[in-house]
Formats: C-alpha cells, sequence, structure tokens
C-alpha cells in the first residue's frame, strides 16, 4: 500500500528547494482544498508556474498532477486529521502539557506504523538472521537507540556487538566483513559522522539497515533496506527525540520478528541471560 501523502512529503522535506518546500507547506495545510482545485488555480495561488507544481507531484512519485490529486481525494480523510494536539499554549496546566506529549508520541507511533511494509522487515529479519554479527551503530542521540538496541538483541542468537565511542564504532564498521550487518541509525540521516560509519560497512563488504526520518538523506541512499521514522517537533522538544519513540519501536518490531523466526535457539539465549541475571538478585544482600 502507498505511504499517505503527507508522510512522504514529512519524510522527503529537507530535501526540498525552497520553492518546493512552500508547495509542500501548502499541501500539508490544505489538503482539501488542493484535492478539489485545478493545476492552474493552485499554481496561481502559489505565485508559480503550473509545470512547477507538475514537477513537484513528479518528485513524490506520481505519474503527474491528475495521479497525485486522485492519490490525494482517497487519503483526505487521514490528511484532514494531520495536526492534532502538537502545540503546548502558555495557559495550559501540567496534566494538559503531559497529555499534548502523549498524543504527539502517539501520532508519531501511528503515522510510522503506516510506513512499515511487510518486505522490508522480512529482508531485514532475513540479513539478521543470516548474519555472523550483527553491530548497532550511532551517534548523539542516536546512540541512545543504537545501546537499548544492544541491549535487547543480547538475548538473540545473534551476537551483537555495539560501542559508545564514535571512533571505536568507525573501527569496528571497518573490520565487518560479507557475513556481518551494520543497522545504522541516525534520524537526519545527515550526520557526517553516521554517514563515515555507513561508508565504512558498505567498503567492508556488510549488509547495512538504516533507520532513519529522511527517507531521501545520504545514508538512506547507503541502506541495503530503510526504515523510515517519522514525527512532529512541539515546542521544547526536538524532532529527533520525538523520532526516538518511533526508532525504538522499528528496533523492537525487528527483535521480536527475529526471535519468534529462531524460537528454539532465540529460547536458549533468553534461558541463559534470566539465568545470570536471577543469580545476581537472589545474592543480592542490601
Amino acid at each position: 500500500m502507498a505511504s499517505p501523502i503527507h508522510l512522504q512529503i514529512k519524510s522527503m522535506y529537507t530535501d526540498f528547494s525552497p520553492k518546493e518546500q512552500a508547495i509542500a507547506d501548502y499541501i500539508l495545510e490544505n489538503p482539501s482544498k488542493v484535492s478539489h482545485s485545478s493545476i492552474s488555480d493552485l499554481a496561481a495561488e502559489l505565485g508559480i508556474a503550473d509545470s512547477t507544481f507538475f514537477q513537484f507531484t513528479k518528485t513524490l512519485g506520481f505519474s503527474g498532477f491528475k495521479d497525485f490529486k486522485l492519490a490525494l481525494l482517497k487519503q483526505e480523510n487521514d490528511l484532514s486529521a494531520v495536526t492534532i494536539h502538537e502545540n503546548i499554549q502558555k495557559n495550559d496546566s501540567e496534566l494538559v502539557m503531559a497529555q499534548k506529549v502523549f498524543d504527539s508520541n502517539i501520532k508519531t507511533l501511528t503515522d510510522t506504523k503506516k510506513l512499515l511494509n511487510e518486505e522490508d522487515l522480512n529482508a531485514a529479519v532475513k540479513i539478521i538472521s543470516a548474519s555472523r554479527r550483527l553491530y548497532f551503530f550511532g551517534v548523539g542521540g542516536s546512540e541512545i537507540v543504537a545501546t537499548d538496541a544492544y541491549h535487547k538483541f543480547l538475548r538473540s542468537p545473534i551476537p551483537v556487538g555495539h560501542s559508545t565511542d564514535y571512533h571505536i564504532q568507525l573501527m569496528e564498521a571497518s573490520l565487518l566483513t560479507e557475513a556481518d550487518c551494520a543497522i545504522v541509525i541516525s534520524h537526519s540521516g545527515k550526520s557526517k559522522e553516521t554517514i563515515h560509519i555507513a561508508n565504512a560497512a558498505k567498503k567492508s563488504g556488510a549488509k547495512v539497515i538504516v533507520v532513519t526520518s529522511q527517507a531521501n538523506s545520504p545514508l538512506a541512499k547507503l541502506g541495503d533496506v530503510v526504515f523510515i521514522s517519522i514525527s512532529e517537533e512541539i515546542e521544547f522538544r526536538s524532532e529527533a527525540l520525538a523520532s526516538r519513540i518511533a526508532q525504538l519501536s522499528i528496533i523492537d518490531s525487528l527483535y521480536v520478528i527475529l526471535m519468534f523466526h529462531n524460537r528454539e535457539s532465540a529460547q536458549e539465549t533468553i534461558t541463559k541471560v534470566r539465568e545470570v541475571i536471577l543469580g545476581l538478585k537472589e545474592n543480592k544482600t542490601d
């Protein structure tokens, strides 16, 4: 199933030119009007040529304006609900502020869920299952997601690795082989450090799975499989922090699918981990 248009636009937004961003903003803010207007009327409203709007629809992957408009009409109900409780107001109570944060997180998960497809999930899990080693890479805020993934996949039957230090991550990536897999996480997909890591992993022959919020980012173009997380930015909290929740859920999904596909060996690993942790708890005296 095709991704909702507003999610396509958001995942590609940072790569648009200023004129394309103006068109994108207009579509996101006026989906119903766009779906019921002619290309000439829209172009006149935006002060651009018909051909500019036409080319924008081609950039989104449509054959032209008619194809774009038909898809938009089908998705109009979804698009009308793009803006929900995102902005915290000065007079909001503490409870309302918290509820709006929860609402934003829920929307982040819902939007990201819509972008998932079975082909990518199957491909990623097959790569991971066939890997001799699995390494997680992330810098800055994305390192938190990579660490969480490492902690989780330690319970899987696949040997895993992760370092919090960028230079060590870069060295680890360079030492991977064709039998290994790298999962590289970056919200923007434009971090030079993360791109260096992904390039090193690709050069070593390893398969690369990318988790990012930008579908057309340099990092996404390096991935054998790419997962897109969608998030909304609200005041006092960056979009990158919101995307972390979606990225964690993507990693959780890969972990659960992997464990179900390898139930017997996965159960052995889980049992070993539980036994050693339980031993620590039983020996605790304070």
